[in-house]
């Protein structure tokens, strides 16, 4: 049962959950600004790696950030973090200022109360590079040259402190992990937070930088990375006949979540609301989507019911669509088997034909930009459609951005999917 369940069971209303800021840090640039022009653009952040490690590989591309974060912060506060706490932080470095805050929660009365400030930010695969990486410090040159911040970087929950470390948040720090659903299950959870009354501001998202031998390597064993190494921009190829596999990218993105009474009392700006989530989970095997959707579906109709969203209202998603076929398809088919004749009026994208597909981090991102989308009315194209596939027969934009309605109230749908079978469906209505 979720909140709004045990709230509309006590004969009272959940509370309304808005989006007042938003961070990002991704292939395609260093903050939200860039990385959402740079998809209205069509624009690859997929990239050759240059490093020399990579040459015994056989997957040599990937989405890597398109600002190192060594760059924007010190270099004592970037010894002591893996990257991806780095990645999360300059992302919400930019989120907590976007949503107009000028300091940690509870230093003065124009902030917060600290203590109705929660965090809930995840990682797939957390800090295995620190992980890795000191593992060759021990092996090579003894424990004593292992750096003394090491299991403080290597901790899953490592992003989710030092984000709440930074916004002094009191009311709570949650990292959920559901490989590259993660992003989008940490925004479902603080929703839930703030509708049920333990918070009245959550900062959340999701981050993620496993660009490193290792992953790249066991992804590719499982033959599930493009492997078009000589023309990285094209590899990403979301519904495409060329597809032969995604593309690991790395980033984050962190949104500010607000009760709207809150939001409003301190006159904030609004971006959108978060009106619902629908989770589920297939129950057929650890690394390959269920064929038919049946989870899926079961999800999206969830996140559906539980918005409280008619059909009709929904006129946007922002696929998983990472260019697998099988998984590709089978998001397709349960689109369709929900939405029904209305699934023909939906515009559809796949962002990840741009970010590459940043694992943990990219729930978080890719409801940056469904939340943009419906804000700014407009949704970015997905590139390297040229031959799609016979069983693609939704409408995807591709080429130029598309307008969508400019007046009345509208709703789009992101979702995320990941290994295990986990299916999360994050519903956004505008304001």
């Amino acid at each position: 049962m979720t909140a709004s369940d045990t709230s509309r069971s006590r004969g009272t209303e959940p509370r309304t959950v808005v989006v007042t800021g938003l961070g990002a840090t991704t292939p395609l640039g260093g903050d939200v600004a860039s990385t959402w022009e740079g998809m209205l653009a069509g624009r690859s952040g997929v990239r050759a790696i240059t490093e020399p490690w990579a040459e015994q590989l056989p997957v040599r591309i990937a989405g890597q950030v398109a600002v190192d974060p060594t760059e924007v912060m010190s270099r004592v506060e970037a010894r002591k973090l893996d990257r991806s706490a780095q990645l999360a932080l300059v992302a919400t470095r930019e989120a907590w200022a976007d949503a107009g805050f000028t300091a940690p929660a509870g230093e003065d009365a124009a902030l917060p109360d600290a203590t109705r400030v929660t965090v809930a930010v995840g990682s797939g695969i957390g800090g295995v590079t620190t992980l890795l990486n000191q593992w060759d410090v021990l092996r090579e040159k003894g424990a004593r040259r292992m750096s003394p911040h090491t299991v403080p970087m290597l901790m899953p929950n490592s992003p989710s402190a030092n984000v709440e470390l930074e916004v002094g948040a009191r009311g709570g720090a949650h990292s959920l992990v559901s490989a590259c659903a993660t992003g989008a299950e940490n925004i479902g959870y603080a929703m839930e937070m703030i509708r049920s009354g333990r918070a009245d501001v959550v900062v959340t998202g999701g981050t993620e930088a496993a660009i490193h031998p290792m992953p790249l390597g066991a992804f590719a064993a499982m033959m599930a990375l493009s492997k078009r190494n000589d023309e990285p921009e094209r590899a990403s190829r979301p519904y495409d006949k060329g597809r032969d596999g995604f593309v690991m990218g790395e980033g984050a993105g962190i949104l500010v979540l607000e009760s709207k009474e809150h939001a409003e009392a301190r006159g904030a700006r609004i971006y959108a609301e978060i009106a619902g989530q629908g989770l589920s989970s297939d129950a057929h095997h650890i690394a390959q989507p269920e064929p038919t959707g049946r989870g899926i579906i079961q999800a999206v109709r969830a996140a559906l019911a539980d918005a409280g969203i008619p059909l009709e209202e929904v006129l946007h998603v922002n696929a998983h669509a990472t260019s697998t076929e099988l998984g590709d398809l089978a998001e397709i088919k349960a689109l369709r088997e929900v939405l029904g004749e209305h699934a023909s009026r939906l515009v559809i994208t796949a962002t990840k034909s741009m970010t590459g597909h940043m694992l943990g981090a990219t729930g978080a991102v890719e409801n940056i930009a469904t939340v943009l989308a419906l804000y700014h009315r407009l949704v970015p194209p997905t590139i390297n459609l040229e031959d799609r596939d016979n069983e693609v027969d939704l409408d995807v934009v591709v080429h130029e951005p598309r307008p969508l309605p400019a007046e009345g109230r509208i709703s789009a749908l992101n979702n995320s999917f990941g290994f295990g079978g986990h299916n999360v469906v994050i519903a956004v209505r505008s304001v």
